[in-house]
């Protein structure tokens, strides 16, 4: 190094100002690297909340394991058999729709059977007042009931859903692979969330039970109605489950189709209430009890065509000792379930319509108590998505006027 070369004294010169471009630009990247920090913080937020709300049926999971030996075997393991239990639980924010009496009942379950190759689902309407054998059940102090031939929607009162669920493996001789239960007030708020669903009403509905009040013709229901049109039986036809179950499938498919159609799907707007309705409402085994499990399961059948997906009610009649009371038609209803056990398609000709007075038990809620008009033998009340969701033909069998109300 040069020894006569001497530094400058002095301060060093400070380095030159940002351009205002390369500001700008930096503060740019900055401001945007927290924006997607804080989308990300709040979407996941939303979907642990989401994800919070559904509950875990550990009860139902434990007695299974329990009795698993009783259980029947899975037959086409990759189709599945879901059961969906509407609870009639008046505890919580159920109160308001009726007294507390420290019981609760299924007050509506369907059988969804998805086939392996997820080309169709079937979805089968149980009869809440058909007789069945009730297993023997563990009942949520610990204590066991005894076997007994009862009314369906005691198993659920028994020992809630895991008894329920053995009552139709029982019955059916079908393996349930998952369950749903729903409760009253995640109901109305999913129906509030996509903003009502629409029904076509042949004729008025006038039932103060049911608090319900509609004019004929076609009606957009909210939450609070839906509710009650779903679960009416007096104010309403002949006053039959039968006619109430039909009721239930096609608002189903009212409310798939209206969730289908509308975008609602693709809008996160609409979107995020409707989930956290569906979330808040639902009780669920290990396999459907996250968001990510049930997104699976959506996404399975998303593609499933609306003529490929089918409500049937299992055919029954009369209880022969007691004409309030329903009893399985056989062998029609064992050539049902045996389609389903294998993933076979359901005969046509157990989905024929049938007449809406045709095995309908009124049970205790019957106006009159007294004997029900049906015919015996007699086999399915059917729905499909495609339906408007009527109240159902009269027990005469004439048409309704639907046609000229709804169009």
């Amino acid at each position: 190094m040069n020894s006569d070369v001497t530094e400058p004294e002095g301060p060093r010169p400070a380095d030159p100002p940002l351009r205002p471009r390369r500001r700008w630009l930096r503060w740019t990247a900055l401001g945007a690297s927290f924006a997607v920090l804080a989308a990300a913080g709040a979407v996941w937020v939303l979907y642990s909340r989401l994800d919070g709300n559904i509950r875990t049926d550990v009860g139902a999971v434990n007695q299974l394991r329990r009795f698993e030996s009783e259980r029947p075997r899975q037959i086409v393991h990759e189709a599945k058999n879901i059961l969906l239990i509407g609870s009639d639980d008046r505890g919580g924010d159920n109160g308001r729709y009726g007294r507390d009496s420290g019981t609760q009942r299924s007050d509506t379950t369907i059988l969804l059977h998805l086939s392996a190759d997820r080309s169709g689902a079937t979805g089968v309407s149980i009869p809440r007042d058909l007789m069945v054998d009730v297993p023997a059940c563990e009942r949520p102090d610990g204590t066991t009931t005894e076997p007994r031939f009862a009314q369906f929607n005691w198993a659920f009162e028994f020992g809630g859903a895991g008894c329920t669920i053995r009552t139709v493996e029982k019955l059916t001789g079908i393996r349930v692979d998952h369950h749903l239960v729903v409760d009253f007030a995640g109901f109305t708020r999913l129906v509030d969330a996509v903003g009502g669903v629409e029904v076509c009403l042949a004729e008025p509905v006038d039932d103060p039970d049911a608090q319900l009040v509609l004019e004929a013709g076609p009606q957009t229901l909210d939450g609070e109605q839906a509710l009650g049109y779903v679960r009416t039986r007096k104010g309403i036809g002949d006053g039959s489950d039968t006619q109430r179950m039909a009721r239930q499938q096609e608002f189903l498919g009212s409310l798939v189709r209206k969730v289908r159609g509308e975008g609602i799907l693709t809008d996160p707007t609409r979107l995020y209430p409707v989930l956290d309705a569906v979330t808040s409402s639902l009780t669920a085994d290990p396999g459907l009890d996250s968001l990510a499990e049930l997104y699976d399961l959506v996404g399975s059948v998303r593609d499933i065509p609306a003529d490929r997906v089918r409500f049937l009610t299992a055919p029954r009649q009369p209880y022969t000792y007691n004409p309030n009371r329903d009893e399985l038609v056989q062998p029609d209803a064992e050539r049902l379930f045996t389609a389903l056990r294998n993933d076979r398609p359901v005969p046509e000709d157990l989905g024929s319509p049938a007449d809406s007075g045709a095995g309908s038990g009124t049970g205790s809620e019957s106006p009159s108590g007294a004997p029900r008009g049906d015919a015996p033998g007699a086999g399915f009340a059917v729905a499909r998505t495609g339906l408007s969701g009527p109240s159902g033909p009269p027990a005469d069998g004439r048409p309704t006027a639907t046609g000229s109300l709804c169009g």
